[in-house]
């Protein structure tokens, strides 16, 4: 069995819908809410949508998770912590800390314990302005020098600098450790994130409501309107390194997970109108005054140690992410994977 924490999220169901397709058990702990219909999206607030389709072996609630745990130790195959508290936005820094440091850090403890991998998601959140690059290295010096632009960021950053504390210190490790920094990941089942859905999503919801598709305008002389760029990466790409970790227990590291080729915002604009056969119709806002400062102008994963480490498959284009995306869900009349 596999116990996937926030299985039934985003880039968590979509995980969970691979494995069970391959005839894994698997077991989810996550939060289902209650369920909805509103303006954030087909399905908005209705988490157990994203698994409707799977067969499932429990779906236990997060304060059970550690019992539920040592009660299936002798069936759990492993643990792949995705659950946390994700919102950019989030201002509570002592949930933060409780979620998305001190829990993991309990289970990285079990997994140790009990001679089990152990798969965690760290996020890109933790290279704040892009000042020290973003390279993967996961040594205590350079964690050190990063300076995450908010908190979620800076908690996701705390447990990688705990995990490298605990391997120069020699303590207890999983059969199998790696920690993944997910960059702007966009695909299917992400209908109930509101405002913190790829801008992918976003910007569907607006052209098929007949509206143009809005882009922050550049207060940056170095960079034209809409020429600000992310690394976009599809998540069913996601989900193939993850199930490539899992069938290669000898890897152990933390590893960047884009595509290692950043695109404009104005490219994806493009991908999604050439997905709807639209004209373009763009229209440029400007950037909120209160995120003006810490906002983002370029990521870009570094992909190397991914790569050294035997990953091989290609990233999908972002064009192709695109077209799928809207035409096999977002337009479809079941959106669901």
């Amino acid at each position: 069995m596999i116990v996937i924490t926030g299985g039934a999220g985003f880039i968590g169901s979509n995980l969970a819908a691979a494995l069970a397709q391959r005839g894994e058990r698997v077991a989810i702990c996550d939060r289902l809410g209650a369920d909805g219909q509103g303006a954030d999206g087909p399905g908005a607030g209705g988490k157990w949508r994203n698994i409707a389709k799977l067969e499932i072996e429990d779906v236990v609630p997060p304060d059970q998770l550690l019992a539920f745990l040592s009660g299936a130790a002798d069936r759990l195959r492993a643990l792949v912590h995705l659950g946390a508290i994700s919102d950019t936005t989030a201002r509570d820094g002592d949930a933060l800390v409780e979620t998305n440091f001190r829990l993991p850090a309990r289970l990285w403890a079990f997994c140790a314990e009990h001679n089990k991998p152990f798969i965690y998601a760290s996020s890109a959140a933790t290279y704040g302005d892009g000042a020290e690059g973003f390279d993967d290295d996961a040594s205590i010096e350079h964690l050190a020098r990063l300076r995450p632009l908010n908190a979620y960021g800076w908690s996701k950053l705390l447990f990688d600098r705990w995990v490298a504390r605990r391997l120069a210190d020699g303590g207890p490790v999983p059969l199998q450790w790696a920690g993944l920094r997910f960059f702007n990941v966009y695909g299917p089942n992400e209908y109930h994130k509101g405002a913190q859905a790829s801008v992918a999503s976003h910007l569907y919801r607006q052209v098929a409501a007949g509206e143009p598709a809005r882009l922050f305008r550049s207060h940056r002389p170095d960079y034209p309107d809409g020429g600000q760029k992310r690394d976009f990466i599809w998540v069913g790409d996601c989900v193939e390194v993850m199930l490539w970790l899992l069938e290669n227990r000898q890897v152990n590291g933390l590893f960047n997970l884009g595509t290692g080729k950043a695109r404009s915002f104005a490219d994806l604009a493009r991908a999604l109108f050439a997905a709807l056969d639209q004209p373009e119709n763009v229209h440029y806002v400007p950037t909120p005054e209160e995120i003006r400062d810490k906002y983002q102008y370029f990521t870009e994963a570094r992909m190397e140690r991914l790569r050294a480490a035997g990953y091989e498959p290609p990233f999908t284009e972002l064009e192709d992410g695109v077209r799928r995306y809207v035409r096999d869900h977002l337009a479809a009349a079941d959106p669901y994977r």
